[in-house]
């Protein structure tokens, strides 16, 4: 069964059937892969909270981001959700979060029996909500008899591939912060910026973006989350880390946290926990890969986005990650030629044409009825290690056979859509 699929037996399959993360379409790091063997004799599991090398390893990571850390401040655990579930089960109280949002926020929150509240994004990006349209949205809710007290948003987004300009994300910390709100950012995605400030060789100057965390805004009333699968391991080896205030208030969640990790089994694998170690401190190899990885996943999205466009369809430019978030509501008469009349319909038979996941928007509480779908671009580097090496490295991977026909099939699958 596909990873999205749905049954008529198990409904919408909002949880077990969602849809995967988007896969870095590239073969382990080898650097990565002997680190992990060498660790293979440690038979037990870290720590609740992850044990000092681990802790250490992210809160040099976060200094070199700006972020002075104390590895005492720091938990790990197998991974962002079994994490933000820990952390959301720790603090308490509904959450606000941002439409669209990345696939497994909604689900971990009413799993804790807690209220989501989705407000809409501002047009220019994905990952915050609107300043103005949190504060109403807050006070209509707490009118109502909820309780929100977290704010939970995305400085690099998935599903959008947007990263918010500083401003907008200084005013939605703003509004968070006269809201009473607690600030958790998912920081996954950060360094999966296809264009970043420190720059690549021969972007332009203003195409470069910075990446600014909550946590330099409203360094006591922010968790910072971040796991490895977006930039530095594979997600088949679950590992995340948050960064806590280092307040006595962050002392106190934390711990509340570990709690709840201890209670639940969130432990991270001792093997694994090595790795993350060594990919946190970012040796010249990691660095390295990550690197070209973001530039690789960059120069594949913004082809497709000039497909999608040339298409008819409207996305937002990509900016970070491996994916971008199409809609194709311009499309309305192709779409209805075909019988897709929601997003549910445009997943399956997108998905179908393509044999790749391309999950609708109803996955990211995007409204149903949208016809938009999130296309990854890992499935567009090649079905082999071999190919995907060659697009990798390659001065032009654009100009590849295999990525030039991934394209061509994209182009032709929308074609059908078009007037």
């Amino acid at each position: 069964m596909s990873g999205i699929q749905r049954t008529t037996a198990e409904g919408r399959g909002q949880v077990r059937y969602g849809p995967p993360a988007p896969q870095p379409g590239l073969p382990v790091l080898p650097e990565l892969t002997a680190v992990l063997a060498a660790a293979a004799w440690r038979s037990a599991a870290e720590p609740a909270g992850g044990g000092v090398p681990v802790r250490a390893a992210a809160a040099r990571h976060w200094g070199r981001r700006g972020l002075a850390t104390d590895p005492d401040h720091v938990a790990a655990g197998p991974g962002a959700p079994a994490l933000l579930l820990a952390l959301l089960g720790a603090y308490g109280g509904d959450v606000m979060l941002p439409r669209p949002c990345p696939a497994w926020w909604t689900p971990q929150v009413r799993l804790l029996g807690r209220r989501a509240y989705h407000v809409p994004t501002p047009a220019e990006c994905g990952g915050v909500p609107d300043p103005y349209a949190l504060l109403e949205t807050v006070r209509r809710v707490r009118a109502e008899g909820g309780d929100p007290r977290v704010l939970l948003l995305s400085v690099a987004d998935d599903p959008t591939a947007t990263v918010p300009p500083p401003e907008l994300l200084r005013e939605a910390c703003e509004a968070a912060a006269s809201a009473g709100l607690f600030v958790v950012s998912d920081e996954t995605w950060r360094d999966t910026v296809h264009r970043p400030a420190r720059g690549l060789p021969g972007a332009h100057e203003h195409d470069r973006l910075v990446v600014l965390s909550p946590a330099e805004m409203l360094p006591d009333d922010t968790a910072v989350l971040l796991d490895l699968s977006g930039a530095l391991l594979p997600a088949g080896w679950p590992a995340a880390v948050v960064r806590f205030p280092g307040t006595p208030h962050g002392t106190w969640l934390r711990a509340r946290t570990l709690d709840v990790l201890t209670a639940t089994g969130g432990l991270v694998a001792g093997p694994v926990a090595g790795a993350a170690a060594h990919a946190l401190d970012e040796p010249a190899a990691v660095a390295g890969r990550a690197a070209a990885a973001a530039a690789l996943h960059g120069a594949v999205a913004r082809a497709a986005h000039r497909e999608l466009l040339a298409a008819g369809a409207l996305a937002r430019p990509p900016q970070a990650g491996r994916h971008l978030y199409a809609d194709l509501t311009p499309l309305r008469s192709g779409l209805a030629r075909q019988g897709i009349g929601d997003a549910m319909e445009l997943e399956d038979w997108l998905g179908g044409r393509l044999g790749a996941p391309t999950p609708g928007g109803q996955r990211f509480a995007d409204e149903p009825v949208a016809p938009r779908v999130r296309l990854s671009t890992g499935p567009l580097l090649g079905a082999t290690p071999e190919e995907q090496l060659a697009a990798l490295t390659a001065a032009d991977p654009l100009a590849l056979p295999h990525v030039r026909d991934s394209l061509a099939r994209l182009r032709s699958v929308l074609a059908a859509l078009s007037d």
